[in-house]
């Protein structure tokens, strides 16, 4: 059965298991030429995440003709749901110039520092998502998340913007051949056979394995992805209020399972509930560049200058910190926050930089989500052209997102390369798409 602009009005959802297994839905893509050659183009965007769902609404916004089908193998905006601990951190608001924004990707910051932000950076992305509803704020150290602080509200917006622009989400899992794209979604269970023709392939597959194959059937080079970030979990309830506190810069012992070993050291920033694998202790220093006898003294002046503020309302601000993470400290250590500074001893000014400076987290295991959240790898950026997202080796084959040798550091950067890419690709492909038609009109 081949789809026609007449069959797709609507989004409609279809969830459903991995395709890994031989009864699911599976997709294959090869190529296809038609042998009469029509006005009507069309777009498959393979993966249904930050990137791939953003491609689409722009490229369908860009050229309202154009056919779009989204296969996702699992729940589309998955990634989104869980992000920056159930409130999506959408991007970072204290980043807005496009070469200080690029500095936060240790891979992709050389490439960054050209045209990529400036189509579509931060600014951009949040006027997007408040164009359409979304009310944001920007938090103390940059994120920016929904008022909501529900993730919901993210993927609420976008499902809605896809639903009124027309499209369809499937359920598949893909292969492909350069070309025009032929499209074959199978669901052996039911014996469901579709075959869609594709004038425009969009590859924003996150860190499925799926996407680099395609890439790689498609003659792009993989760098070997490895995980980046993981979620832990750490046995400490006060932590839940700390979801999204982040730290530019700490350093970090990790003490694995044998407390003989070596343990090695990072300096990186720092998110809360993020942690790395094989762990079974974390050692944070959140005061990097300041030594402990220093924050002692700085601890001591701000007890005898705020002497009769309370200790929840004052903080020294050289710590860098955050309200929220002021509050664990003290919970930790058992000082009332309604108590005067002139009443804190010295004691526990101590240990309040003793904290600061080698904070324990005991980790008990991976977190329910099992999988890593960013992976570093993917297809090289000197493959693709970063003011269109177009392959240089495979015509109208475009890539976004997590799929591209692209890593950020946390605070909203590697959801920002999403929206970024997404719609770079979704306007390059519109206006290609737009071309076409208007072409054919004028001949007709």
């Amino acid at each position: 059965m081949m789809i026609r602009s007449s069959t797709v009005k609507r989004l409609h959802l279809l969830y459903g298991a991995s395709p890994s297994l031989g009864s699911k839905r599976r997709i294959t893509i090869s190529s296809a030429h038609r042998a009469n050659q029509t006005s009507e183009e069309s777009l498959v965007v393979v993966g249904g995440g930050a990137a791939g769902v953003y491609g689409a609404i722009r490229a369908k916004s860009v050229s309202p003709n154009l056919r779009v089908l989204v296969v996702e193998k699992g729940k589309p905006l998955s990634k989104v749901k869980i992000s920056g601990g159930g409130r999506c951190n959408v991007t970072n608001g204290h980043c807005l110039e496009h070469k200080v924004l690029a500095e936060h990707y240790p891979r992709g910051k050389r490439e960054f520092q050209g045209p990529f932000f400036v189509m579509h950076g931060p600014a951009d992305t949040m006027s997007w998502f408040m164009d359409h509803g979304v009310n944001l704020k920007t938090e103390d150290d940059g994120r920016v998340f929904p008022v909501s602080n529900s993730s919901s509200s993210i993927i609420d917006c976008l499902m809605l913007e896809a639903d009124r622009i027309g499209g369809k989400v499937v359920t598949g899992a893909c292969t492909a051949n350069d070309g025009k794209f032929l499209v074959k979604i199978e669901k052996r269970t039911v014996g469901f056979l579709q075959n869609v023709e594709a004038d425009y392939l969009l590859i924003a597959s996150g860190s499925s394995q799926q996407g680099y194959d395609l890439a790689t059937q498609l003659g792009h080079s993989i760098v070997n992805p490895v995980p980046s970030l993981f979620t832990f979990k750490i046995v400490d309830k006060n932590l839940a209020e700390l979801s999204g506190v982040t730290f530019p810069k700490v350093k970090a012992k990790l003490k694995p399972d044998n407390a003989q070993k070596n343990i090695p050291e990072f300096t990186q920033a720092f998110v809360f509930p993020s942690v790395f694998l094989w762990i079974r202790m974390l050692l944070v220093d959140f005061i990097l560049d300041i030594h402990i006898e220093d924050a002692k003294g700085i601890l001591l002046q701000h007890k005898i200058k705020f002497a009769k503020q309370k200790v929840i309302n004052s903080f020294p601000p050289e710590f860098g910190l955050v309200k929220r993470f002021w509050k664990y400290l003290l919970d930790r250590e058992g000082i009332d926050g309604e108590t005067f500074w002139a009443s804190i001893s010295n004691n526990s000014l101590i240990s309040l930089c003793s904290l600061l400076k080698n904070c324990s987290f005991n980790v008990t295991g991976k977190g329910q989500f099992k999988d890593e959240f960013v992976t570093a790898g993917g297809v090289l950026l000197s493959e693709i052209s970063l003011q269109t997202m177009e392959s240089k080796i495979t015509p109208r084959l475009f890539f976004a997102g997590e799929v591209l040798n692209v890593d950020g550091e946390t605070g909203g950067f590697n959801f920002q390369n999403a929206w970024s890419g997404g719609y770079i690709a979704g306007t390059s492909i519109g206006k290609q798409a737009a071309g076409v038609f208007q072409k054919a009109n004028v001949a007709y």
